[in-house]
């Protein structure tokens, strides 16, 4: 065991420290789970020379989680929350295999439709992958879906500087089994999450509350790229907001066919995104401060099951084809 450890306690390990990995690795690291972060480059210094600061309305927390950028130095662990950018974790899922033991579960903490999607999923397209967000089935061959806990990440956070995170807003985290259910090792999950101050529920149909999600990122976030506008911006413009919910209609449409269920109407998922205010969405914000834009979880792979199911989507097509445009043409496109 490392020196410090404590017997007993859940071994957590957090792959990656931007904004939601700092916030996620700021909260466990202040509750009794012994926490490892895998970081490099800036935010491995930072955090080794000042510890991982988390500002929140409470204020700035400073902890000391153990930080490295050598899983084989970290050890097996019960649980490994991949917290980077859905267009880098198929390279990151070879690095884990030091983290992963014969019960180690991977919780996938990303954006948009995840690479597990369809791993116990009732009905035809069980076991079925998703080329948009793992084209070479990284993911599922190094990390395996049978190890999978799904997630649904709310938080709104922001890196300040590196190992510095702002949490902005929200702290609810669900979690639940591909295959649904209330495991214990989803249930254990849930305890440590909660003792950090998450709000961490079992859900035994997370793949619901990810399409809830997925609403409004598949449509807002590309229209954000396309015009520079924020929330409050599109939602009350007329014209714009019609498109948005004719892009939604659609969104809908395909999770129906996969047997998901909505608990709220569009319109009322529209009023919602519009009410958040002006706010830039994720990918805008990427967009103008030159990083990579994550555009295929978002919505290519709404498309990509679209086409799968047989569901007609031309208002996302277009989004889609125009977003991929503006993207490449900036250089922000992530290779596929």
């Amino acid at each position: 065991p490392r020196a410090g450890a404590r017997s007993g306690a859940v071994k957590i390990a957090v792959f990656g420290a931007g904004a939601i990995g700092g916030y996620l690795a700021g909260r466990l690291a202040q509750s009794d789970a012994e926490v490892t972060v895998i970081a490099r480059g800036d935010k491995l210094a930072a955090i080794r020379e000042a510890g991982l600061r988390l500002i929140d309305a409470g204020g700035e927390t400073v902890t000391r989680p153990a930080c490295t950028d050598d899983p084989v130095g970290a050890g097996v662990q019960d649980y490994v929350f991949v917290a980077t950018k859905a267009h880098s974790a198929p390279a990151v899922a070879p690095l884990l295999a030091p983290l992963l033991g014969p019960r180690t579960v991977v919780v996938p903490a990303v954006n948009g439709v995840p690479w597990w999607f369809f791993h116990g999923l009732d009905g035809p397209w069980e076991g079925r992958r998703l080329r948009s967000v793992d084209a070479e089935g990284a993911q599922w061959r190094h990390i395996g879906p049978g190890r999978v806990i799904g997630c649904v990440v709310y938080p709104a956070a922001e890196t300040v500087a590196p190992g510095v995170v702002r949490h902005i807003a929200l702290d609810r985290v669900p979690i639940g089994e591909p295959g649904g259910g209330r495991s214990e090792r989803a249930a254990r999950l849930s305890r440590a999450m909660i003792a950090a101050g998450i709000k961490a529920p079992v859900r035994p149909r997370i793949r619901d509350e990810i399409w809830i999600k997925l609403w409004g990122n598949a449509t807002f976030n590309p229209v954000s790229l396309l015009t520079g506008a924020t929330l409050a911006e599109i939602a009350g413009d007329e014209a714009v907001r019609a498109a948005v919910r004719a892009a939604m209609v659609e969104v809908e449409g395909v999770g129906k066919r996969l047997g998901l269920r909505m608990p709220i109407d569009v319109d009322r998922r529209l009023a919602g995104a519009g009410a958040v205010g002006a706010h830039k969405t994720s990918t805008l914000q990427d967009f103008e401060a030159g990083r990579d834009v994550e555009l295929e979880p978002l919505i290519g792979a709404v498309v990509e099951i679209a086409r799968m199911t047989g569901a007609a989507t031309p208002v996302l097509d277009t989004v889609y084809a125009l977003a991929r445009q503006r993207a490449r043409t900036a250089g922000l496109l992530p290779e596929a």
